[in-house]
């Protein structure tokens, strides 16, 4: 090629760059990472599972003052309507594989129900899920168990709150209920039914120990048999709060703030203000179904509230 040849090469790329003919424009992907993220405790692998994001009025659904959510997303530069996470968590103690919650399934929308799908991207296939506790029975904790006949985790044992079931799965408490919460307790319904119809749906009452180094802790309020889920491996501990936590923007900076959803919103509170204070004051690691992906962290007190410090990207060795 002589140099007459390359200089005009050069300069119909060149030409053909800028004119945008040589490369088309790359399409937007819009979609995300498989949902998962891996960290250890002690002996334990936890893995935490996001079953999706969904759009929430939390000006509407947070009881504050006045104006204070509003401000207290905007210092955050969250928008609103408040794109909120569902996450589960998924403990491998060595001998059992242990999923705390379930995501929403079919029972809350079309962004959720991903956590089975971020389940199999994690390396696990739903059979091999030995035992399930879920923190109470509101649909987007409980929804990914299925429907009816069709067990989305067919050998798994359901365990829960025997206050939260007997509520929940009452057909004399739905029919007291008011009509925008029938569907609630419809939803708790279906999604234990396959399992109960097995011999595999087991409520327990109360704090107690279930598998080695993980155990329920009562803490009744956001429902009637709310429950966090204790996990201890090596002297390191995983408190997963379930919804004792909403929103992070918010409740951190003040945790008298309540939320719509609360079956008793007093004892919902305590049961914060006390979780809160014992996270900082021991310092261990916790998470909540609410909050952000990957939804692991700790908190510090910091005047009359909290600030919160969550895990940074680790990869486990």
């Amino acid at each position: 090629m002589t140099q007459r040849t390359r200089i005009s090469a050069a300069v119909a790329l060149a030409a053909a760059l800028a004119s945008g003919a040589a490369f088309a424009a790359a399409p937007l992907a819009k979609s995300q990472s498989p949902g998962f993220y891996r960290t250890t405790l002690g002996d334990f692998e936890v893995t935490v599972l996001n079953d999706g994001t969904n759009e929430m009025p939390m000006d509407k659904l947070l009881h504050n003052k006045p104006g204070k959510t509003e401000k207290a997303y905007a210092e955050h530069f969250v928008k609103l309507p408040y794109e909120m996470s569902f996450n589960g968590f998924l403990i491998n103690t060595g001998s059992k594989l242990v999923l705390v919650d379930t995501g929403a399934g079919g029972l809350f929308g079309p962004n959720l129900g991903k956590l089975v799908n971020n389940l199999r991207a994690a390396g696990y296939q739903p059979e091999q899920i030995d035992e399930i506790y879920i923190t109470h029975l509101h649909p987007d904790h409980v929804g990914g168990l299925g429907a009816l006949n069709k067990p989305a985790f067919p050998n798994a044992v359901v365990r829960v709150d025997k206050r939260d079931a007997d509520y929940w799965l009452s057909k004399q408490e739905q029919e007291k209920a008011p009509a925008d919460a029938k569907g609630f307790f419809q939803g708790a319904m279906d999604s234990v039914a396959a399992y109960a119809s097995a011999g595999k749906f087991k409520p327990f009452e109360g704090s107690t120990q279930l598998v080695p180094g993980v155990r329920a802790s009562s803490s009744y309020g956001h429902t009637p048999g709310h429950t966090t889920y204790v996990v201890e491996s090596k002297g390191q501990k995983l408190v997963l709060m379930g919804d004792l936590l909403h929103s992070a923007e918010v409740q951190f900076e003040d945790p008298t703030v309540t939320i719509a959803f609360d079956t008793d919103n007093k004892a919902a509170l305590a049961q914060r203000q006390a979780a809160f204070a014992e996270a900082a004051k021991q310092g261990y690691l916790f998470g909540a179904a609410h909050l952000p992906f990957p939804a692991l962290g700790h908190i510090r007190a910091h005047g009359k509230g909290y600030e919160f410090y969550p895990v940074t990207y680790s990869i486990p060795r």
